[in-house]
């Protein structure tokens, strides 16, 4: 290359390149110094400019950083052969994680700042404040009078203090912009800041999870998140990668049974159960232990949606749960939760038929009841959500005196990556002094400096021990508060290699499946044909038939294939358990308390609406503690046949049966004849009824019911009171008797009787 500016090289360069060698800061030398992989920087240009520019030269550039895996052994990013990648390295094969585990950190690591600035999972969220408050005598049973018996934790055990909370909801696999109703599991983490340090309950509204080891996380996530070549789909499981990963996971088949149900789709965030997930140890004063599963209980049910609801959702109301939220706070009702345990010790844990450290199991109900022992309420939205929700920050490894962990191999990989993964999202280890994650009791130890540190510390010493300074801050002991890890005998090779007790992944899958009514099944059934459906090679759909579904239950399996194509399984599969065992308390169905609390019901009218049926039908509804809505053509002022008036909450444009539990249509000649002639209000009814919804007429409103003919579905003829499969309608003046009908209505949340398939909406 010549050195005269005015050289035909030279003005090639500057094109090529736009600009000189000044004005990039390159200079001969750096152009050409060797790099350490054995090339030199020019390579990386791609095409010489002597050669000049095609449309292949990019393409050509880009070529000298591809990886390609096919053929190849898997190594360490420094280039050491891996044998083992789905097991962390133990202390035994139940024993805990050893920190000496290079491949599981590095590849934890690499997997924890994947993403920058949004969580990797859980990205998309939303929170509130509340307070938890133990119960003062808790039923825990013959064994244990009080939980002071078990556990030294004073936030489990002090009926007179409101511990305050911040509690995060969350969808896993979708971007901060996805939308809230997919389906996915949920999120359910709860800080509380306690007197004796913060404790993070990191939990899902699920209580057994996908893999058995931290180490297969990063692999889980890579295949369930969009597919690296082309970014798709957004949210969604129903994809090749996802199900590739599972059919060859038969360890996800508990799992996947609950993503399939109607566990995926929750209502609304108050309406939704949460779990711990793992066993963690409650500790005693005298450093005794006892396993212990944390329950979190809605007090107003667990309930779903329907997954057409799901669908028209995402583009009518994308943020159904995390509005349902700040609504029903902010409009006076503070969700409540119960927080219950399931305690066992070690003699009990022995006689399970599954490992109570593996994760990809629950300890049922049936064998072990959970106690409640103190209740949870949420009653403030956050002021700034960036600087609440989304700099919230947990870790599984926030504990306090008196609850401590078990050797869940899960668990003990989440220790290391929570922190880590921190360290990626806030470019410092001073996360921890962000507001809503500094704790509330006092802070006093010997870090000082990093980015972003916002306390001053006073004082020449920094370090322990200490004359300078008197040696403080002083360390605590155990009997006086300082936390003391539970003195467990740990023995065993040091070895990488998974318990022959985690290797029952069917047992349980099937006891999920027993306990299904018959309309969840349908629902699973429903759900597998849409998502494996969406999977365009059959030796994944036919392994997820063959050896995953037949293995649980040989029915489903054959139900599976028939929608998706695979021919269907002649025999059940050869590790199909054979029991009929069932555990009620995994059914939504047995979930449903006699309550509306925060139901939100739509109220159909037009001009000429019966003011006597909207005042009264309102009035009823909002004392049980509904939360009436007036759903019309146009917002604005609509005006009664004597002359009464409303204000209209909603209009058609704005407003869809699916945002809604329930739907009401009072009389009014005038008012019902105009909802005749208009598509909207027949179609918010037909669509409530397609989506089991309970929805009800008085006087003429019953003659829109008519007109949208619903079937299978009795009408009430004159001067009678009808109720249907949750379809109420009265042609009487009794409207105390009507209302109290619609509520039982809605209390049942859905009504599964109906056979809607023939309904247009």
């Amino acid at each position: 290359m010549s050195d005269d500016p005015e050289s035909p090289d030279h003005d090639e360069e500057i094109e090529s390149d736009g600009g000189s060698q000044e004005e990039t800061g390159v200079d001969d030398h750096e152009e050409t110094e060797t790099r350490a992989d054995g090339g030199d920087d020019s390579s990386q240009a791609g095409t010489s400019h002597d050669e000049g520019v095609d449309e292949n030269s990019k393409h050509e550039q880009l070529d000298e950083v591809r990886e390609n895996p096919e053929g190849e052994e898997l190594t360490s990013d420094h280039g050491v052969k891996i044998s083992d990648t789905d097991n962390s390295l133990k202390a035994g094969e139940r024993g805990p994680t050893i920190m000496e585990d290079f491949h599981f950190r590095e590849k934890m690591t690499q997997f924890d700042h994947e993403s920058i600035p949004e969580r990797v999972v859980h990205a998309r969220g939303t929170g509130a404040h509340g307070y938890f408050q133990p119960y003062e005598d808790p039923d825990l049973g013959d064994e244990y009078d009080d939980i002071e018996d078990l556990t030294k934790a004073k936030v489990l055990t002090n009926s007179d203090q409101k511990t305050p909370v911040f509690v995060r909801f969350s969808t896993v696999v979708g971007s901060r912009g996805s939308s809230d109703t997919v389906r996915d599991v949920r999120g359910f983490a709860t800080k509380f800041y306690t007197e004796e340090g913060n404790w993070d309950l990191v939990g899902n509204n699920m209580p057994p999870f996908f893999i058995q080891d931290a180490m297969e996380f990063p692999d889980l996530v890579h295949a369930i998140k969009p597919e690296p070549d082309d970014g798709m789909p957004q949210a969604s499981a129903a994809h090749d990668t996802f199900w590739d990963f599972a059919s060859l996971k038969p360890e996800i088949t508990h799992m996947i049974m609950w993503v399939l149900s109607g566990r995926a789709l929750p209502r609304a965030y108050r309406m939704m159960q949460g779990f711990g997930v793992h066993t963690f140890r409650l500790v005693d004063d005298d450093g005794d232990s006892v396993f212990v599963k944390f329950h979190w209980t809605p007090k107003l049910g667990t309930h779903q949606l329907v997954w057409d609801e799901t669908t028209k959702l995402w583009g009518k109301d994308s943020d159904f749960n995390r509005k349902g939220l700040y609504d029903v706070i902010e409009e006076g009702y503070d969700p409540e939760w119960e927080l219950g345990v399931q305690i066992f010790d070690e003699e009990q844990a022995e006689e399970f038929d599954f490992d109570v450290l593996d994760p990809t199991k629950i300890v049922p109900e049936t064998e072990v009841p959970v106690r409640p022992i103190g209740k949870m309420v949420l009653n403030e939205t956050p002021d700034n959500f960036f600087a609440e929700t989304e700099q919230v920050a947990f870790h599984p490894g926030n504990v306090v005196p008196g609850i401590d962990f078990s050797n869940d191999p899960l668990l003990q990989g989440r220790l290391f990556s929570y922190q880590d993964t921190q360290l990626n999202r806030f470019g410092s280890a001073n996360w921890d002094e962000i507001p809503i994650n500094r704790p509330i009791a006092e802070r006093h130890n010997n870090q000082r400096a990093g980015f972003m540190r916002q306390e001053i510390n006073e004082g020449k010493a920094s370090y322990k021990p200490n004359s300078i300074g008197d040696d403080d801050p002083q360390e605590v002991p155990d009997e006086e508060g300082g936390y003391e890890h539970y003195a467990e005998k740990i023995s065993g090779e040091k070895i990488r290699n998974r318990s022959d007790s985690f290797e029952d992944h069917f047992t349980q899958a099937r006891l999920f499946w027993n306990s299904m009514s018959e309309p969840e099944k349908d629902n699973i059934v429903d759900a597998a044909h849409f998502e494996l459906g969406k999977v365009d090679r059959m030796e994944i759909r036919e392994r997820m038939v063959y050896d995953l579904f037949n293995n649980v239950d040989h029915e489903f399996a054959k139900r599976v294939a028939e929608g998706i194509g695979v021919d269907p399984p002649e025999e059940p599969g050869d590790e199909m358990p054979t029991h009929d065992r069932e555990d009620p308390s995994l059914s939504m169905e047995n979930r449903t308390p006699d309550t509306i609390e925060t139901r939100k019901i739509a109220m159909l009218v037009d001009d000429g609406f019966d003011g006597e049926h909207v005042s009264e039908i309102q009035s009823a509804l909002e004392e049980e503690g509904a939360r009436v809505k007036i759903v019309s053509k146009l917002l604005g002022e609509k005006s009664g046949a004597d002359g009464e008036t409303v204000d209209a909450d909603k209009h058609h444009v704005a407003a869809a049966s699916v945002s809604f539990d329930a739907v009401v249509v009072p009389g009014g000649s005038e008012s019902v004849d105009a909802m005749r002639q208009q598509g909207s209000p027949k179609h918010f009814v037909a669509e409530a009824f397609k989506h089991y919804k309970p929805i009800a007429a008085v006087g003429e409103g019953t003659e829109l019911f008519e007109t949208v003919d619903l079937p299978d579905t009795e009408i009430a003829d004159e001067g009678d009171l009808e109720s249907d499969a949750g379809v109420v309608t009265c042609r009487n003046d009794d409207l105390e008797a009507f209302v109290e009908e619609f509520v039982d209505a809605i209390a049942e949340h859905r009504h599964w009787d109906r056979d809607p398939a023939e309904v247009p909406a």
